[in-house]
């Protein structure tokens, strides 16, 4: 095979096929995470086009960020039952249904049911917990500079490919947009085909940062591997650490991805900023998003994760109190992306760390899966209530406030985490 030859060849340069791994996942979760971008640009056409209004696609958007982060769970039990690889393969294949279904769409259930359902339940099992995965099962030594790189994939890729998608949306209609997110799911499947493998022991290796191949765990039937998430949430519920980490999570969506993901480019649009000029702006916060993210995974494997966190969601409460009051000049703006985007989604790194530490490396996908689905819980939250707002007061700076205010909140929540330690609610999830 070619990643047993890659692996070998790389093996005698001191290089870790993980390495390898880690730049197959990390194109894969670029790609998808600029299909779930997508929209954001879309919006205006769509209303254009069908007449729909800001609330009803926003439903569309709030079932797919729902799916997105409840999805998490099982896409962890389903990448340890049928491997990382066939499930990636398999996701991608469903996003890319979904957006060519939805070339061929007239009524709005169309909408909710391709760009709700179907992108929601494919991009939902490529989701973060993928990134929480693929660093556990690979990485001893520089674990948290691996979550940081592979988030940092994810929230650029939401980002980065806006202006070109809405220039392109902008010259040849919203479909354009739709071949192109398509072309770019293709070109991510044959690489995983040919590079992804699901575990160290697949090449014969240990994990970087540890000096004995371990072998892959028994495999479980496939009821057992969907009760597991079942399971593994019964148990984890009974501790503060679980709940607290959910709770912060569900804020960090709330004022990222349902909120500036999804609207940004509209809330510009009615400050007289054109949407190319808009997802530029998106651009910039992605661009120091990459370096942030990066950062926050380095500074993770260093310092009091707590803090971290503490920090992260406190910036970025201020970024989003100070929007409405920039003004949506050149200069506000510039301001605000610089600020926003080194804080995107930096709280990542620390919260997979205090997960592996709290409730063993085993479990870690599975543990960051529920804490992921209360992100998207405040994703879905954030699209649906900014959008409603738009609707009935006209304005998306309420939506704005109400974030910033909650972000003030998971700062002194996350410094209530106990120190660090395992966490042993019951047998079955610390190793």
């Amino acid at each position: 095979m070619v990643s047993a030859v890659l692996a070998s060849s790389l093996a005698r340069r001191n290089i870790h096929y993980g390495w390898v791994v880690v730049a197959a996942t990390f194109l894969t979760m670029l790609v998808t995470a600029g299909a779930m971008g997508a929209p954001g640009v879309l919006i205006k056409p769509l209303q254009d086009e069908f007449g729909w209004e800001t609330s009803q696609i926003s439903s569309a958007l709030a079932i797919r960020l729902l799916l997105f982060g409840f999805m998490g769970p099982f896409a962890a039990a389903f990448m340890n039952y049928f491997g990382v690889r066939k499930v990636i393969v398999f996701a991608l294949a469903l996003i890319g249904s979904g957006f060519i279904g939805s070339l061929f769409m007239t009524k709005l259930w169309h909408l909710l049911a391709l760009w709700g359902i179907v992108v929601g339940f494919g991009t939902g099992l490529t989701a973060m917990v993928l990134a929480a995965t693929v660093s556990t099962r690979w990485f001893v030594k520089h674990r948290g500079l691996v979550v940081g790189m592979l988030s940092a994939s994810s929230a650029t890729g939401q980002l980065v490919f806006l202006p070109l998608m809405a220039e392109l949306t902008e010259r040849y209609g919203w479909r354009a947009t739709v071949f192109f997110v398509c072309a770019m799911i293709m070109a991510a499947a044959l690489l995983v085909l040919l590079f992804m493998r699901d575990r160290p022991s697949d090449v014969n290796l240990p994990l970087l940062g540890e000096a004995h191949v371990a072998p892959a765990p028994a495999r479980t039937t496939l009821g057992t591997a969907l009760m597991t998430p079942i399971t593994t949430l019964r148990e984890i519920s009974t501790t503060s650490t679980f709940w607290i980490l959910f709770a912060t999570f569900f804020i960090c969506g709330l004022s990222t991805n349902g909120l500036i993901q999804t609207h940004f480019v509209t809330l510009c649009g009615d400050f007289g900023i054109v949407p190319v000029a808009a997802a530029s702006v998106l651009a910039v916060m992605g661009i120091f998003d990459f370096f942030g993210t990066i950062g926050s995974g380095w500074l993770s494997d260093r310092f009091d994760n707590r803090w971290l966190l503490f920090w992260y969601y406190g910036l970025r409460g201020l970024s989003l109190l100070y929007l409405p009051f920039s003004d949506f000049s050149f200069y506000g703006l510039s301001i605000f992306a610089i600020f926003y985007g080194l804080d995107w989604i930096a709280t990542v790194p620390p919260t997979v760390k205090i997960a592996a530490d709290r409730f063993g490396r085993e479990k870690a996908g599975l543990v960051f899966g529920w804490v992921f689905a209360g992100h998207q819980l405040g994703a879905a939250t954030a699209a649906y209530g900014a959008g409603l707002s738009r609707t009935e007061l006209s304005s998306y700076l309420p939506a704005f406030f109400v974030a910033g205010a909650f972000c003030l909140l998971a700062s002194i929540l996350a410094i209530t985490l106990k120190k660090s330690g395992l966490t042993n609610p019951a047998p079955a999830v610390a190793h």
